[in-house]
């Protein structure tokens, strides 16, 4: 498989990400195994996350985008992250129908994957998956988030650079002077400035613009610029990528995209651990056993549930229980 994903079989690659997307205990040991193989052949691609409130036209902006690139000889993965529903668990999965141009380009790969639960507008393996995409020889990876406003933080931990796209005449102008999802972005680009909402287009980036003033950017030496552009008609793509560039360059100047990238892994390390943790627990008979226990007496209002997790804790060998159930 890992020669299969070096050589660009994109059935592979799919078949590979499916195996680190798994809960499975023998899968997990194999998609680790995975990539301390592929591990050599990796980081060397842009990363991009790009995110923005629904109905911003995310996906249309990634296909006006990603075949800007891919026109210019790079080879481009999107990792279109998916809302999983809160009662079926279940995802539609339908952005490549949003990215036609995209989809049906032999340079680009589009992988959609459901959030299943996992908050900040990414899935549970997207870094895994990126590390995947860069050693199968995609030079551009791009993250689209699941897009359900100012919590769609995580992608900023994974990536070199962080897009927020905004809407025009929507009032979202007022959001640039709140902290969150503006805050974090090393670029903000009002998208749909074309035709009748062209001119309020060119009124939300002066606004977002001095907003921006009063934020302290988070880098010393790049103050994110305020574009705006069509996915339409594709005027501004060219000066987005144009910016990416200079921001790449910029912080490879000055050491703090290596250092980013440190600091990125040693959070992914703390997720992964967390993650394994809980993993651990659930699958441990002791704790499955007493968990409905737990449950109940919380649900019935007999325990609260700090003390059902120490007690829960407790029985998995991490210290006392503190109180008792009545």
């Amino acid at each position: 498989m890992a020669d299969g994903v070096r050589s660009g079989d994109r059935a592979l690659l799919a078949r590979a990400i499916t195996l680190v997307e798994s809960r499975r205990a023998e899968d997990e040991a194999r998609a680790e195994a995975l990539l301390n193989d592929l591990l050599p052949f990796t980081g060397q691609s842009r990363r991009i996350g790009i995110t923005g409130v629904p109905g911003v036209g995310k996906s249309t902006f990634i296909d006006a985008f990603g075949s800007f690139l891919t026109e210019r000889g790079h080879r481009v993965a999107v990792l279109a992250i998916d809302p999983s529903s809160a009662r079926t668990g279940g995802s539609i999965l339908g952005d490549k129908t949003r990215m036609a141009r995209l989809a049906a380009d032999p340079r680009a790969f589009i992988r959609p994957s459901p959030s299943s639960g996992t908050l900040g507008g990414v899935a549970r393996t997207t870094r895994e998956t990126m590390l995947l995409c860069e050693a199968a020889g995609y030079d551009v990876v791009i993250v689209e988030t699941v897009g359900v406003g100012q919590s769609e933080t995580m992608v900023a931990e994974m990536v070199d650079v962080f897009v927020a796209l905004m809407l025009p005449g929507a009032g979202d102008e007022l959001q640039g002077i709140k902290k969150g999802l503006v805050e974090l972005a090393d670029l903000v680009v009002v998208n749909k400035a074309d035709g009748p909402t062209l001119l309020a287009a060119r009124q939300a980036a002066r606004t977002y613009a001095e907003a921006l003033r009063i934020i302290e950017p988070t880098s010393p030496s790049w103050r994110p610029p305020v574009l705006t552009a069509s996915a339409l008609t594709g005027e501004g793509i060219a000066a987005v990528w144009a910016e990416i560039e200079r921001h790449r360059e910029t912080l490879e100047r000055t050491g703090e995209r290596a250092a980013r990238r440190r600091a990125q892994q040693v959070r992914w390390f703390h997720t992964l651990l967390e993650d394994r943790l809980l993993a651990l627990l659930r699958r441990d008979p002791r704790i499955a056993a007493l968990l409905p226990t737990l449950e109940r007496a919380v649900g019935e209002g007999r325990l609260v549930a700090p003390a059902a997790v120490s007690r829960l804790l407790a029985e998995a060998g991490f210290g006392q229980p503190r109180v008792r159930s009545g």
